[in-house]
């Protein structure tokens, strides 16, 4: 039986021949990942169940980011639970503040998630594995406590789209503007409990920073999972981070999909999600004269060290302007040491930045960066519904680094050919 990607990983980790969409399945997770805010929940519910420890210390995962450094006493003792919970248990894997990132790009960077794996995460986000070609998926706290005390998942087989993109990409063009291009053209539903499989020319030379921002984002299309087919890019990546073995899968030529996009991407220029939803999509040229209050430049998505060379390239030399705020958000310490030896966080505090411990932050309107009522900011996030980041009143412009930059510098939404 012909097999997507998707299907395939599913299909191994369920101990089945094949499976289809549709099709309910219990499947074997090779990491169960949590944060500061959904692990706490999970950690409750575990407690409830008649086990003595996790399934497996080494594949249970926390990861305080989200209110990190703690932010207040609620965050605070939130944090403390998943300190006391993985000495209790012994997990090898748990990231405290100085050694943590944001999740989803210190997983990656830490050889813990692999191709071929299957992996749940009690955050919406964790679909970003399915750039290394895994199937990864965000799912409910209480489905986390029972894959930290079980080691499976109960899940739906989705139904799979594919996206093919060729042609040229232009200057200041990369994973951020495929992807935001992709959800303004099929909406913030059109891929809902699908797999989102994106292939083509243009992704086989996308590095593998801009293919991690493109899966990121699958689930603000609804995707289940957005997910690339490894290859060699992807085995440069994993090759010396690799924890454990790992499988190289591909989809059957002959693999059924329920829809097949094909974009020609040559004269598409950096998109610009408009508020309030991410496919509120539109050229940046197009975007309005847009003045901003603040930049944010960093998470999940975009707070990789190629995200924040190329912020460094077009604020190199220049100064922000004095009404911005702009806020950089290094993923991981990794990449906040590799941006220092670079000389990029130099430029970023001489251009009038402030460079922030890795954390999201502003993201969800957590703390370092909350918006207050009328303000707007335009950030290289993933999200900018009605008080995502602050004040109902305020709005949240998606963009590239590059974009971001140059609109910190201009005041003004920009393209970054403008001022760079």
């Amino acid at each position: 039986m012909a097999m997507t990607i998707t299907e395939k990983i599913i299909a191994a980790h369920a101990g089945r021949d094949s499976v289809a969409p549709g099709e309910l399945v219990n499947a074997k997770v090779d990491i169960a990942l949590g944060n500061d805010i959904t692990a706490p929940v999970a950690i409750r519910e575990f407690e409830k169940l008649d086990v003595k420890t996790v399934w497996d210390k080494h594949r249970v995962v926390l990861v305080p980011d989200h209110f990190v450094p703690n932010k207040d006493i609620q965050s605070a003792e939130q944090a403390k639970m998943l300190r006391e919970f993985s000495r209790r248990h012994e997990l090898v894997n748990y990231f405290e503040l100085g050694r943590m990132g944001i999740e989803h790009c210190l997983l990656p960077e830490q050889g813990l998630v692999l191709p071929g794996d299957l992996i749940i995460g009690a955050d919406s986000h964790t679909c970003t594995y399915g750039a290394l070609g895994a199937f990864s998926t965000g799912v409910g706290s209480t489905d986390l406590a029972a894959a930290m005390a079980l080691g499976e998942i109960w899940l739906k087989v989705p139904a799979a789209i594919k996206f093919v993109y060729s042609g040229e990409l232009s200057p200041w063009v990369g994973g951020k503007d495929l992807i935001l291009y992709t959800i303004g053209k099929i909406g913030v539903d059109g891929a809902r409990y699908r797999s989102m499989e994106f292939t083509g020319p243009v992704i086989e030379g996308l590095e593998i920073d801009g293919r991690m921002t493109m899966a990121n984002m699958a689930v603000e299309a609804g995707a289940k999972n957005g997910i690339i087919i490894p290859d060699d890019i992807t085995k440069n990546y994993v090759t010396g981070r690799a924890r454990r073995e790992y499988d190289f899968l591909d989809s059957d030529p002959d693999a059924n999909y329920e829809q097949i996009y094909d974009f020609d991407v040559t004269n598409l220029s950096p998109q610009v999600a408009l508020p309030h939803l991410p496919e509120n999509v539109k050229p940046v040229e197009e975007a309005g004269d847009i003045s901003i209050d603040q930049a944010v430049i960093g998470s999940c998505t975009n707070g990789r060290i190629s995200d924040l060379r190329q912020a460094a390239s077009v604020l190199k030399g220049k100064k922000i302007d004095p009404r911005v705020r702009a806020i950089i958000f290094p993923g991981t310490q990794e990449i906040y040491r590799q941006a220092v030896k670079e000389g990029l966080v130099e430029i970023f505090i001489d251009a009038g930045a402030a460079v922030s411990t890795p954390t999201c932050g502003p993201c969800l309107g957590g703390h370092a960066g909350i918006l207050g009522a009328g303000e707007r900011a335009i950030s290289t996030t993933n999200r900018n519904f009605v008080g995502r980041m602050g004040h109902p009143e305020s709005e949240v412009y998606l963009s590239n680094p590059a974009v971001a930059a140059a609109s910190a510098v201009a005041g003004r939404i920009i393209h970054p050919g403008e001022v760079a």
